[in-house]
């Protein structure tokens, strides 16, 4: 394929983009069925959900590692990018605070069986668990001090100690269908208040 630019651009450049998006349907539809059924979920469920052919999945990720480290990698950067549309967009930066990290949890519960999967390959995981922390921890802090400068929020918080705080309660969601991960999030994120 010619990448330089020259020559068949024009007709190149709307595949691409086509591809792009395919891709990313196809990695929206792995998260859903991964919080759903888990990182073993059958691949032909994820076809199912993606609307398209196993050879499909398979012609892009060649392996089950493959699919949940891009699913990772898609996650972690719809989070990040949530970020600064949610405090654009919601009505306080303390309401953009629960919906981001509620975003968050969706990612936490995705990501459970990351660790089995790659348990062989322990530098990968490692590189995994940097891009996660630098890509979201500023976000994060970002959120912390708007809701803070708005005077919703104390100003001590620190947004890894939340984020840790907020996947060690999503850490028994998976084993036990009476634990509500969800619901002490979200008494954890209204305890961030400041007492009027």
């Amino acid at each position: 394929m010619n990448d330089s630019g020259e020559g068949a651009e024009h007709g190149a450049r709307p595949k691409r983009t086509d591809a792009r998006r395919n891709k990313e349907t196809l990695l929206d539809a792995a998260a859903a069925v991964f919080v759903m059924s888990g990182v073993e979920a059958p691949v032909r469920d994820i076809a199912a959900e993606a609307g398209v052919g196993m050879g499909t999945i398979y012609r892009h990720f060649p392996t089950r590692a493959d699919l949940i480290i891009a699913v990772y990698r898609h996650q972690v950067e719809a989070c990040a990018e949530a970020g600064p549309a949610l405090l654009a967009t919601s009505a306080t930066p303390h309401a953009a605070l629960e919906q981001w990290i509620d975003l968050f949890v969706d990612f936490l519960v995705t990501k459970h069986g990351l660790a089995s999967v790659l348990q062989s390959d322990n530098a990968g995981f490692e590189t995994l668990h940097s891009y996660f922390l630098d890509r979201l921890v500023p976000v994060c802090t970002q959120l912390l001090d708007a809701a803070a400068a708005s005077g919703e929020i104390r100003s001590d918080l620190e947004a890894y100690a939340l984020m840790r705080g907020v996947g060690n309660l999503c850490i028994g969601a998976d084993s036990d269908p009476r634990y509500d991960a969800r619901a002490l999030v979200g008494l954890l994120v209204a305890g961030l208040r400041r007492p009027h």
